[in-house]
């Protein structure tokens, strides 16, 4: 009896007091106690846009409780109550909550009649709203296809691609961490690749861009035993001299540079959308500072600021020449003993293991491929020689913060996705580029680590397909939770929960935080130890 009499009011308030809004023959409310019940019906005018839903929810707790959303791609703001809200009032809501929708551009919100229509836009720290995106292809798939180019002597890059029939589709570009290679962007590959040309790279030096041949003469075998191998193959790069093709070889930030700038200009053969996570975040930034005309927008996933401890030659020469080595082949007799006893150790499945525990927030995420993968390439004979390289190789060129400020000259569009929970770049690191780049956008995902494009890539590539809509239109599209308009972004932050679908029929959501042009990284670090305080209070009362 309660809720007919709510309804009816609903009714008789839309029809008198908002004459412009959603006509009666179209309005659909279904009773159901704490469920929402949508139907859809397009509008009859001819000015309409798009199609409008009306929903009730009824919260059995709080009867008599009636409130009415309107849920809709665009409406015509015509047809909605002043103050830009798209909401039609209930004469008996006795409180508030909020709900979104995803679904391309729609949305819906819920209000009583008491609150303030002129409030709904998105506020600092609302985290109550639920926003649904698709998980992740099955069936529907873009295909893999593994390639291979010789960049130079003996230094053949391994790559993968997908979508690449799309003739007039962007191109995106994704750069791996240090460790891993191309086959870490599967899932980016598999998803983004049914609406882009796809391709991720394995950096030489790893992955599947190891050397062909020993870049030294003279090996030294080393036993199964020693080495922590699966064989008793010799260490390629361990020898006395190295070969004329070798002779310069260094595995650094300024080699993987130019190693990307060739695969935009000869592989792919346009300006590209590039992504990296890690040290592949850092060689991304590094490449659009000394490119711009190659990129047309960055996006870093958990990028380490850090990279190459030893001063670059060109830099700094004086400098430079304090220090015997610098990553070049053959490897020094004590750089050999030294990259033995490190190799046998971090080479050994168990220590692998453990290193993806601590990366991966979700310890049910599946990472036994990505294990499998590992532990298969520090079999390679080159693995332990360039790991070495690696390590001492200089730095580049430009820092980091040389190169984002490049980057910051040139207008080089910059997107951050963070993983809140990363052990070894933490959203700090994040926050930093924000406050240097103020109007960048900056998405923090929780619970995710390290790696958020393996652990949540159905986020990761929701907010990517978000970005690259938002600079393809110009601007026209709104970014990933900046539906609300102009209003959202200014806020210093805007907080949602994702929730998506996973194999076998369960969900999985996490919190997804978007930081505004107010956002400021002082009012961060307050907001951090705050957080910490409430930890602990509630650690100290458990």
């Amino acid at each position: 009896k309660t809720k007919t009499r709510c309804c009816r009011e609903v009714s008789q308030a839309s029809k008198q007091k908002q004459p412009n809004s959603l006509p009666s023959s179209h309005t659909h409310l279904s009773q159901r106690h704490g469920l929402i019940s949508p139907k859809t019906s397009p509008l009859d005018e001819p000015n309409s846009k798009g199609l409008i839903c009306v929903m009730e929810i009824i919260s059995q707790n709080f009867l008599p409780h009636c409130s009415v959303v309107t849920w809709g791609s665009k409406p015509d703001k015509n047809r909605l109550v002043p103050n830009r809200s798209n909401i039609l009032v209930s004469s008996c809501g006795l409180r508030k909550s909020r709900l979104v929708v995803r679904n391309g551009t729609s949305d819906g919100y819920v209000v009583g009649e008491n609150d303030d229509l002129g409030s709904i836009s998105t506020r600092r720290g609302d985290s109550k709203s639920k926003v649904l995106i698709p998980g992740l292809p099955e069936e529907a798939a873009a295909q893999i296809t593994p390639s291979q180019c010789e960049w130079k002597p003996n230094l053949t890059v391994h790559y993968e691609k997908s979508g690449c029939g799309k003739v007039e589709a962007p191109a995106v570009l994704f750069l791996p961490g240090f460790g891993v290679g191309s086959f870490h962007y599967e899932k980016q590959l598999t998803d983004l690749g049914r609406d882009y040309r796809v391709w991720a790279v394995d950096f030489v030096g790893q992955g599947l861009s190891l050397p062909a041949q020993d870049p030294t003469t003279t090996n030294t075998t080393i036993s199964k035993e020693t080495s922590g191998l699966q064989n008793s193959e010799p260490f390629w790069g361990f020898g006395d001299e190295a070969e004329p093709w070798a002779d310069q070889l260094v595995y650094s930030l300024d080699l993987w540079r130019d190693q990307v700038q060739y695969i935009v200009q000869e592989v792919i053969g346009e300006p590209v959308y590039i992504a990296g996570n890690s040290l592949g975040g850092y060689v991304a930034l590094y490449f659009a500072a000394t490119h711009p005309h190659l990129v047309k927008g960055v996006t870093l996933l958990n990028a380490t600021p850090f990279w190459g401890f030893f001063p670059n030659p060109v830099k700094s020469p004086k400098l430079a020449r304090l220090f015997p080595w610098s990553g070049t082949f053959p490897l020094p007799p004590r750089v050999k003993k030294l990259t033995e006893l490190v190799w046998q150790k971090i080479s050994d499945p168990e220590s692998i293991a453990e290193i993806l525990k601590q990366v991966y927030k979700d310890h049910s995420t599946d990472v036994d491929k990505v294990f499998s993968r590992i532990v298969e390439i520090t079999q390679h004979p080159a693995a332990a020689a360039s790991f070495a390289s690696i390590m001492f190789a200089p730095g580049g060129l430009l820092s980091f913060s040389e190169a984002l400020s490049r980057c910051k000259k040139n207008s080089v569009p910059i997107c951050l996705m963070y993983g809140k929970e990363d052990p070894w770049v933490g959203p700090i690191w994040g926050k930093k580029i924000k406050k240097e780049i103020p109007n960048a956008p900056y998405y923090e995902i929780s619970p995710a680590g390290h790696c958020p494009h393996d652990e949540v890539p159905e986020v990761v590539n929701y907010l990517m397909r978000g970005w690259i809509k938002h600079l393809e239109s110009g601007g026209f599209e709104a970014l990933p939770l900046m539906e609300d308009g102009e209003e959202a972004w200014e806020k210093s932050s805007i907080g949602r929960e994702i929730e998506f679908p996973r194999g076998d029929g369960w969900k999985k959501s996490v919190k997804l935080w978007l930081y505004g042009s107010k956002y400021t990284f002082w009012r961060g670090v307050g907001e951090a130890f705050r957080a910490s305080l409430v930890r602990a209070f509630r650690g100290k009362s458990a």
